[in-house]
């Protein structure tokens, strides 16, 4: 049974149509990535589903009782709260529940046959279950900790940067694990490493999810379903992103296998409307109309199918790795350098040489000196010690400020300010629509103000006018933020083309993986590491190399382990514990009458042997999960009593 049904759901903006009779179904457990371009109505959906909006036509059904829960790109908190006050604030139901389970559990040791008692501590039970808030206490520091919190904790919250009250945000949604939870961009302003929690945190949890992201890796990491927002309806793919795109493909090779019968149906009926005088007959009308309908239908086809196509195109091409490094000039030479901001220490004695053609991400947690070591190289400030030489360049740079636009200019005085429409790129002109037009700008954009853009289509102008710029390096500061998919394709496939080098901060995996070369990796303290390696690699080592020192740090100290764990199962382990042998020799009888019944063929061709061998791998797969259960929880209950 589905959590969310929205049926024939329609709605406009003004004369500009968003979502026309589309159809919604959320089950439980999945998580359903929302894609689609910047203005494709990917936020309309989420907040109808919210029910932050309404439809202008169609109908939202959600299952009675459910509660859903939306991250706000701009969250509110109670007027002077700090930031654990923040996050406690948010888990009420789950602290009086846990308050109100351990009353009645004392209430139950002194009058244990109390029906309508034991009733209550099941239903809290199950509650506190769903929500695993068990350990409430634990799991608030360790979300404090990963997401870079805990030196916060203390601080009002309105002193936190708009990114840092949005982690404060994202915190507390986890902590309370609603019914539906519905993320708008969760990864943005989170480092590769929150991202790492996040993804372990929503499929641990088995959070039923709804979210909108442009990060492709989180995305294919986390999804059970991809919906895409295109041309006013929705279309469904089962899986994550590789899933996703995939799919896209099996159907452009059968939008491309229809438009061919079409073509030879239209030939046809093209043959018969040459005949003449019978098809200008009264009772031919018809066919005629559908002659001019098929004509229609056959113009409209290849712009669609070239649509799709030139997408996967764009996402499926591979950087090719440029070679003769040797002949390169030096762009800069860096000697030495080090960089203390207040009492920490961001860079500490490094030296490198960035030549033509690298392309360099730069990477590592949120304020380990990314975005100083950017600034380093503009000059907009000196190192502390050591030399930065420059080689005699020109540097465009993207910064998340958009500092290069002004908000009082429209498209067409941005791009060209001496007059004129046309603008240079890469030495060839072009048109400024046409230009602008491959960044996915539509022709009455072109006399917009830049201060009525939204964030991502400012983003937008910002990289395409980056690339009309005669550079040698570019430099770009967390250049997908705020971008949708289909434009973070465009950009890729521009940076490929530069002929100059690329240095960048971002915290998006895929992008790093697919345009970088070399990795510049803040460790924090000063420490930089280069590496050749892709980012995904560096980070599944650094991963297995930090389980492998927690294993060795458990095995040393053992006791200290043991200590904080409680001394007894819970009344909800407990009751589980004894309620797994029965359910294990009831699945073990059927599994034995089902293996009874596949070696009478009286009994199988009745059912039919495929029908029956699945529902025997199912028993088999429940009674493994279960079986693991119960011996997951016997030895936890001989640890606890030891």
């Amino acid at each position: 049974m589905a959590l969310i049904d929205l049926l024939h759901i329609s709605k406009q903006y003004e004369a500009q149509k968003i979502l026309c009779d589309v159809e919604f179904h959320l089950d439980e457990k999945e998580r359903v990535a929302i894609v689609g371009k910047n203005g494709s109505g990917k936020s309309t959906l989420m907040k109808i589903i919210a029910a932050n909006i309404q439809p202008d036509s169609g109908e939202r059904v959600v299952q009675q009782n459910i509660t859903i829960k939306m991250l706000s790109q701009v969250p509110k908190f109670p007027i002077a709260t700090t930031v654990k006050e923040a996050i406690m604030h948010q888990l009420q139901e789950i602290n009086e529940a846990k308050r109100r389970y351990e009353h009645i559990s004392q209430q139950i040791a002194i009058n244990p046959q109390d029906s309508s008692l034991l009733q209550e501590l099941n239903q809290i039970a199950n509650y506190l279950d769903f929500h695993n808030a068990w350990n409430i206490e634990e799991k608030i520091e360790r979300v404090l900790q990963e997401f870079d919190l805990k030196a916060y904790e203390d601080r009002y919250i309105d002193t936190l940067s708009g990114g840092e009250q949005r982690r404060v945000a994202l915190a507390g949604l986890l902590l309370q694990k609603p019914d539906v939870l519905l993320l708008d961009e969760p990864t943005n302003h989170l480092d590769v490493h929150m991202v790492e929690f996040l993804e372990e945190t929503l499929l641990k949890e088995k959070f039923t999810l709804i979210f909108v992201s442009h990060d492709r890796y989180f995305i294919d990491r986390i999804a059970t379903r991809v919906v895409e927002v295109e041309e006013c309806k929705l279309r469904s793919f089962q899986g994550g992103y590789s899933n996703y795109l995939q799919q896209k493909e099996e159907l452009l090779k059968n939008m491309q296998k229809q438009h061919e019968n079409l073509l030879r149906l239209l030939k046809q009926e093209e043959e018969w409307l040459r005949r003449g005088v019978k098809a200008r007959m009264k009772r031919n009308e018809g066919r005629k109309k559908r002659v001019m309908q098929l004509r229609e239908e056959a113009k409209k086809n290849p712009a669609i199918i070239k649509k799709i196509q030139l997408q996967l195109e764009r996402e499926k091409k591979h950087f090719n790795r440029d070679e003769g490094v040797s002949r390169k000039k030096v762009l800069f030479e860096l000697e030495h350098i080090s960089k203390t901001l207040g009492d920490k220490v961001l860079i500490k004695d490094f030296s490198t040489r960035i030549l033509q053609k690298d392309t360099i991400a730069i990477v590592g947690k949120n304020g380990s000196g990314k975005s100083t070591f950017l600034k380093l190289l503009l000059g907009e400030i000196e190192p502390d010690s050591g030399v930065i030489k420059r080689g005699d360049i020109k540097i465009g740079y993207f910064d998340q400020n958009r500092s290069m636009l002004d908000d009082n200019k429209n498209l067409i005085e941005t791009f060209c300010p001496n007059g004129g429409d046309r603008v240079e790129v890469w030495g060839k002109s072009m048109h400024v629509y046409g230009y602008l037009k491959n960044f996915l700008f539509p022709k009455e954009f072109l006399d917009k103000k830049i201060g009525s853009l939204s964030g991502g289509e400012k983003n937008r102008v910002a990289l395409a006018l980056l690339f009309t710029k005669k550079v040698d390096c570019l430099i770009l500061d967390e250049p997908t933020n705020d971008l949708d998919i289909p434009t973070i394709n465009i950009l890729e496939e521009y940076l490929q083309k530069f002929q100059g080098s690329v240095i960048f901060v971002s915290h998006d995996r895929y992008f790093v993986d697919k345009i970088a070369k070399k990795l510049f990796i803040f460790k924090g303290n000063g420490q930089i590491e280069e590496s050749h390696q892709s980012y995904s690699e560096y980070l599944m080592i650094e991963k297995e190399i930090a389980e492998l020192n927690k294993i060795a740090k458990e095995k040393k100290t053992p006791k200290e382990r043991i200590k904080k764990e409680p001394k007894k199962l819970s009344y909800k382990e407990q009751r589980r514990l004894e309620e797994l042998p029965g359910l294990i020799e009831q699945l073990e009888e059927e599994i034995e009458q089902i293996n009874s019944c596949l070696s009478d063929p009286a009994c199988y061709e009745k059912e039919g042997i495929v029908t029956i061998s699945t529902r025997l791998q199912e028993l088999e797969s429940q009674h493994q999960e279960l079986l693991d259960e119960y011996i997951e929880l016997e030895e936890k209950k001989e640890r606890l009593q030891s």
